[in-house]
């Protein structure tokens, strides 16, 4: 079984010419079913906890966050989302509904949010560490301001906290704080240890995602090797995905992860369906 589980829509709209794309690119990729995880920033309902969330000062990052939120953002809602969901599932599309939800600290509010809809699967992913979008490359100056060491306690602790939330299936795209090559001096494997366990404790899957391989500097599939020998040392499940925007992308290097994955010992991929997921061999 050969998936995607993690893409976006969003650069476009919910028509079906836009997405058609996606299709036709994961057929010809040999990927048998996608699964679209929009953005949480996508939804009105999310746009009040985005606020409370961010910097959003006068400072350059709170200038520039602020100006981030301005930019197509909060388009839809989710209601809006789930119906063009449903009619490609009725129009025979192997498609899967997911959310790619952000770890706001606010984690009741995202419970309130999510109680009143369904998806096939949700993914919490780490994009900000105290109030700062740490993959903006056009604030990538903020890496110098702090040492790594404290980077990575923030980046575990938010790992910690969105999997003690009870409201995830899977933890998306791990440890990609690698991505404008900040690598660290000094002993990881504690902080590895406790993102492993966390996530073990949830019951989650995590994401292996070649977003990071063609997308950011780093040029590698996360989570890297490490922390991919410590999931599977706590047997944590995975999904593989491309993190798609466009639809070219789709199923990108999705051979690869495979391949990485069984490397690293799996051979099963996670298939979700209303929030059940069911093991497969990996193709």
């Amino acid at each position: 079984m050969r998936i995607d589980y993690h893409m976006h829509f969003e650069y476009g709209s919910y028509d079906l010419d836009w997405v058609q794309g996606f299709f036709d690119h994961a057929r010809s990729r040999g990927i048998d079913e996608i699964g679209i995880s929009e953005h949480s920033h996508g939804f009105i309902e999310f746009k009040d906890l985005y606020y409370e969330e961010l910097i959003l000062d006068e400072s350059p990052v709170g200038q520039y966050q602020r100006q981030w939120l301005t930019k197509n953002k909060f388009r839809y809602s989710i209601k809006e989302y789930l119906q063009f969901m449903d009619l490609l599932k009725k129009k025979g599309y192997p498609v899967k509904t997911g959310i790619e939800v952000c770890n706001f600290q606010n984690q009741e509010g995202v419970r309130a949010i999510l109680a009143e809809h369904q998806f096939d699967y949700i993914i919490g992913s780490v994009h900000f560490l105290k109030g700062w979008g740490y993959d903006f490359a056009d604030i990538k100056f903020v890496w110098n301001q702090y040492s790594l060491k404290d980077i990575y306690e923030w980046y575990t602790a938010a790992i910690e906290h969105l999997c003690a939330a009870g409201l995830y299936d899977v933890l998306g795209h791990p440890f990609n704080i690698r991505l404008f090559k900040n690598f660290p001096d000094f002993d990881v494997q504690p902080f590895l240890d406790r993102a492993a366990q966390a996530v073990h404790k949830a019951g989650m899957a995590i994401d292996i995602n070649t977003g990071t391989l063609y997308r950011y500097p780093v040029m590698e599939i996360s989570p890297y090797p490490a922390f991919m020998a410590t999931a599977k040392k706590y047997n944590i499940p995975i999904i593989v995905s491309s993190d798609a925007h466009r639809p070219e992308d789709c199923g990108r290097h999705i051979d690869m992860a495979e391949d990485y994955a069984k490397a690293h010992g799996y051979d099963e991929v996670l298939v979700f369906a209303g929030r059940k997921a069911v093991p497969y061999k990996l193709s």
